[in-house]
Parts: structure tokens; C-alpha cells; sequence
């Protein structure tokens, strides 16, 4: 008995200290699913650029294969066209969202680091996809600023994906509600942040889990105050709140 209470508090402590792609508490649960759901259904291109970027030195950067899947199935679902996304890093989720749009589809991709773009990139031009892909190498809110100013592109996306430095989710958020159409989506990656969101003051967390942490709760609490959304916080991958617009 003893040894099964202290094999539950080191899986816990390993889910908050690691930074474990699921929530769920048991890892055999989590692998049920993905075995069970995920990867009899991944694309071949998805499961190949998600075993190149598990060999990356910041592979905990990527999106979770369930993660992939949901979105995948959300954008079919709305019917989205006109996508953006918002921290690319090797591409898994972008490759996922690629692939869900029709051959006319468009994605306006930022990220400040092309050379992990790169890595993924073959994998999205074998896939037939890259054509829906415009990528560039830049700071997000430069590029959402011009765009406002540039007055074409109010309330022009069907959905956007924001997976980039929390400390700026609020500045994007600002921006996103009149890029995002009334009725699109606008998603926000990590809003459980490796589940720190409940953890104690004193709790072993990372550094960084530790720094962010305070800008996800910011948010949390702004999108849930936010009468221009309606909102869903699900407790897939790592936390991810869908917010569609409404006004």
C-alpha cells in the first residue's frame, strides 16, 4: 500500500516537474489513448515529423499527438479556410492544420526561429501542403499591428492557434479579436501549464514553468471576463482554451 502511495506522488511530481504532454494523472491512461485513438488514425506525414522533432534537444515545445488530432478534427468541423498560427517551431500543429483545409486553404505562420520551421518543412512538402503555408520569420505582434493598420484584414481568419511566449498571449489576444471573424476560433495553447495553475506557492516547479505561470493565470482570468467570447477550456495536451467570437 505504501508503495502504490508513493508511486502515485512521484507520477504527480513527474507530471508537474517534467512538463508531461497530458494531465491526465495516469500515464497508462493517457497512453490508452493514444494507442487506442491517436495513432492508428495519424497521418504518416504527422507520425514522421513527430519522430524527427522528438529528437530535438526542446522537443517539450511540440503539440501532443491528441492535441494534433483535435485540431485537425476542429477545423473540419468549422470549416475553416483562412487560418494563422502563432509559434511554429518544427510544424506538427501547423502540418495538422494544413492538412484539414481545403487545397485553397491559407495559413499565415510566425515564429522567430526558421530553423526549426525547416526541420519539419520536407515533411509538409512531401505531404502536398506547403502551398498553404505562409511563413514568416518574425516577432508576432509587428505583423498583427501592421495588419490592423492595414484595415483589410478585420475579422478575416476562421482560426487562429496561438502557441508562442505566454508573457504575450494577452498582447496577442488584443490584437486576434478583430483579426478573428464573429463566429471564428481563436485557440491558446498551455492554459493548464503543466497543471502549476493549482500548485502551492512553494511547489517544486521549473523556472520557467514558475515565470510564465503567472501570465497564464492573467489570462485565463481576462478570457473568462471577456463578453466579446464565448469560451472552453479542455484539459487536452497541456491545456488548450478555444474562444469564439461573438461580438
Amino acid at each position: 500500500m505504501a508503495e502504490n502511495v508513493e508511486s502515485k506522488e512521484n507520477q504527480a511530481g513527474r507530471h508537474q516537474e517534467v512538463g508531461h504532454k497530458s494531465l491526465l494523472q495516469s500515464d497508462a491512461l493517457y497512453q490508452y489513448i493514444l494507442e487506442t485513438s491517436v495513432y492508428p488514425r495519424e497521418p504518416e506525414a504527422m507520425k514522421e515529423l513527430r519522430e524527427i522533432t522528438a529528437k530535438h534537444p526542446w522537443n517539450i515545445m511540440t503539440t501532443s499527438a491528441d492535441e494534433g488530432q483535435f485540431l485537425n478534427m476542429l477545423l473540419k468541423l468549422i470549416n475553416a479556410k483562412n487560418t494563422m498560427e502563432i509559434g511554429v517551431y518544427t510544424g506538427y500543429s501547423l502540418l495538422a492544420t494544413a492538412l484539414a483545409l481545403p487545397h485553397d486553404g491559407k495559413i499565415l505562420a510566425m515564429d522567430v526561429n526558421r530553423e526549426n520551421y525547416e526541420l519539419g518543412l520536407p515533411v509538409i512538402q512531401k505531404a502536398g501542403v506547403a502551398h498553404k503555408i505562409d511563413f514568416r520569420e518574425s516577432p508576432a505582434l509587428p505583423v498583427l499591428d501592421q495588419m490592423i493598420k492595414n484595415g483589410n484584414y478585420h475579422g478575416t481568419f476562421d482560426f487562429i492557434f496561438v502557441d508562442a511566449d505566454k508573457d504575450n498571449y494577452l498582447n496577442y489576444h488584443k490584437r486576434l479579436i478583430d483579426l478573428v471573424k464573429i463566429g471564428g476560433v481563436i485557440g491558446y495553447d498551455n492554459t493548464l501549464w503543466n497543471g502549476s495553475v493549482v500548485a502551492p506557492p512553494d511547489a517544486p516547479l521549473r523556472k520557467y514553468v514558475r515565470y510564465y505561470r503567472d501570465f497564464v493565470l492573467e489570462l485565463n482570468k481576462a478570457l473568462a471576463a471577456d463578453p466579446r467570447i464565448e469560451i472552453c477550456q479542455l484539459p487536452v495536451g497541456d491545456g488548450i482554451t478555444l474562444c469564439r467570437r461573438i461580438s
